[in-house]
């Protein structure tokens, strides 16, 4: 089986966020892969990972990163492949501003769709939904999440109907 997402973390201490990705392709089906790369600590590791991603089969890369978070927009730097950031709260984080900015405020040429803050899971569903463009099974798959979601609403309203206040109408 050959991946065809990467998820990229700087370090295995993002792991508890970036899961949340790695489970919705589960779901999906999508085969994936799961490396630590650092900017920082590895960074010719990152740039041969960035340069040969392409190559390998790989067709979106999921960047988690804390703090400063250049990891994300390093890799987008070196790969034509779409790159999607994840910015994390991390433990030296300015409560999560930082990461989510420097993922955020990249440069022209060098774009990073950016997910909210730990937003692990709106990434994975972000990446599924660009390989769903090439891709009618996976397509499908997307279509079918999309309305549980609509089903899980119209649920929630017939169960908020039996919530009993004083004052309310419906």
């Amino acid at each position: 089986m050959q991946p065809k997402i990467s998820i990229i973390m700087g370090s295995t201490s993002d792991l508890p966020v970036m899961e949340q990705a790695a489970l919705l392709l589960d779901e999906m089906e999508i085969p994936f892969e799961i490396h630590a790369l650092s900017a920082h600590r590895t960074p010719q590791q990152a740039m041969d990972f960035a340069q040969k991603a392409a190559e390998r089969g790989i067709r979106v890369i999921i960047a988690g990163a804390g703090g400063a978070a250049h990891l994300p927009g390093v890799i987008a730097a070196l790969t034509p492949l779409p790159v999607i950031g994840v910015p994390i709260r991390a433990s030296i984080s300015i409560d999560g501003w930082d990461s989510i900015l420097s993922i955020l405020q990249m440069p022209p040429g060098i774009p990073v769709a950016t997910v909210g803050l730990d937003g692990a899971r709106n990434a994975g569903i972000l990446a599924a939904q660009i390989l769903a463009t090439g891709d009618p099974v996976i397509m499908e798959k997307m279509i079918q999440f999309k309305q549980q979601l609509a089903t899980k609403i119209v649920k929630a309203n017939e169960e908020l109907k039996k919530v009993k206040f004083k004052y309310k109408t419906n």
